[in-house]
């Protein structure tokens, strides 16, 4: 291992992240938050850093996801720990969360991606197959979990009773499980688009050692980023409660935080015209942040008796199902252009909007 692999600054700020929350500076000061939050957003950095060396090295579509696994631990680390402090607004902070990470995801991230690839390729084209088969898993565990608690009666209110907890999170992981097997066995050629004539100029993979060290220090970004997040959410709660807006800020502001690593990675993936890694990081993440995520806190909440809110309200499932169909439409021919990138903007900008000013 060479040295300057070891004084590398995606090696020393998770290490000073770590030494700043374990002595306790955070929530001190002001300026010990200002510190924190910008160790928090360096953290990120580092992550997004580690998981392309990891990505590089085992390749398509297994970086992407390594990646999109990575930002569920974070996801789910944050909600967990946020419910069982028994905060106010804990029954909502689950669905409020996984509901902005998906708007964000499909919106912002996939809205930015066509956006800046279009405006710099004109057109930009990609397997049709592979983003079929991310919205047909998607848009039946969306269904499931966020819209369909509200239609049954087992349970008074947008909730699901144990057992339908159970089954709906065992339906989230057989889709999730069955579209991994299709991605990474079965139709790994859907998700992996070559351009023989366009010779690539690649660094050489890293080496094994070099790969190993990123996954010890992707892991220590991650919880890092866990704990550096949670110990700021009373800062983020206060912000949010003096500028008047709901409380569901908190979960948009927190999802945009923990999305950025995947959402740097495939902004610069379109900006390498890379538009098939870009939709398999921003489908693939949203995919794993619903699959994953809602049967991992049904769990927790399950064994803690903690009452789990999941269904929308009726403005959220138009947002929602608008933001699906626009999605779907603009993904259906194979190549993009920047007219679809301007639309999904401004329809994350409604949502956030709504949430401000509900």
């Amino acid at each position: 291992m060479k040295l300057k692999n070891l004084i590398h600054w995606t090696v020393i700020v998770p290490i000073a992240s770590a030494v700043f929350y374990l002595f306790g500076f955070l929530n001190n000061t002001p300026a010990s938050n200002i510190i924190g939050a910008l160790l928090l957003f360096s953290s990120v950095l580092a992550a997004v850093h580690h998981a392309e060396v990891i990505a590089h090295k085992v390749g398509e579509p297994y970086g992407t996801i390594i990646l999109a696994i990575c930002i569920t631990v974070l996801e789910v680390g944050l909600i967990v720990s946020f419910m069982l402090s028994g905060s106010e607004g804990a029954q909502t902070y689950a669905r409020d969360t996984v509901f902005a990470a998906v708007m964000i995801i499909l919106n912002g991230i996939l809205g930015i991606c066509i956006w800046i690839g279009s405006r710099k390729y004109k057109e930009q084209f990609f397997i049709t197959s592979s983003a079929t088969s991310y919205l047909v898993s998607l848009v039946a565990i969306l269904v499931l979990t966020l819209i369909l608690p509200n239609y049954t009666s087992s349970a008074r209110g947008p909730y699901y009773s144990e057992a339908q907890l159970v089954f709906i999170s065992m339906a989230c992981l057989t889709i999730y499980g069955s579209f991994l097997m299709f991605q990474t066995v079965r139709h790994r050629n859907y998700f992996v688009i070559e351009t023989p004539d366009e010779p690539l100029h690649e660094a050489d993979p890293p080496s094994l050692q070099h790969a190993l060290l990123s996954l010890a220090l992707l892991i220590i970004c991650l919880a890092i980023v866990i704990f550096m997040a949670k110990g700021l959410s009373p800062v983020i709660e206060d912000f949010v409660e003096n500028i008047g807006a709901p409380r569901a800020l908190v979960g948009v502001i927190i999802a945009a935080v923990v999305l950025l690593p995947e959402g740097l990675a495939a902004i610069r993936a379109a900006r390498n015209n890379q538009i098939q890694s870009s939709i398999n990081l921003s489908l693939g993440s949203a995919l794993a942040s619903v699959g994953l995520t809602i049967p991992a806190v049904s769990a927790v909440c399950i064994f803690y008796d903690i009452p789990f809110v999941l269904g929308l309200d009726m403005k959220s499932i138009i947002l929602l199902a608008l933001s699906v169909f626009i999605v779907m439409l603009s993904l259906s021919r194979g190549k993009t252009n920047h007219l679809y990138g301007t639309v999904l903007l401004v329809n994350l900008a409604a949502y956030i909007f709504t949430v401000i000013v509900p």
